[in-house]
């Protein structure tokens, strides 16, 4: 069974530059999930996909052919 993705309210902390522009298309109403869940943690709807992202890569299993 999947472990949840958590997300918590955010909290005051300190922005690290690591980061870099890059361009998605996604389908609007992931786009409106992704808003009300921003506008309720406090967190930027940015920063909940790239969380949303890291947490798919922790728990990828790639099968290969």
């Amino acid at each position: 069974m999947p472990q949840k993705f958590i997300v918590r309210h955010k909290d005051a902390d300190s922005k690290e530059d690591k980061h870099t522009i890059m361009s998605l298309r996604i389908e609007r109403a992931l786009q409106e999930e992704y808003d009300k869940l921003a506008q309720k943690s406090g967190r930027s709807r940015n920063e909940l996909m790239c969380m949303a992202l890291k947490y798919a890569l922790d728990n990828l299993e790639f099968i290969p052919e």
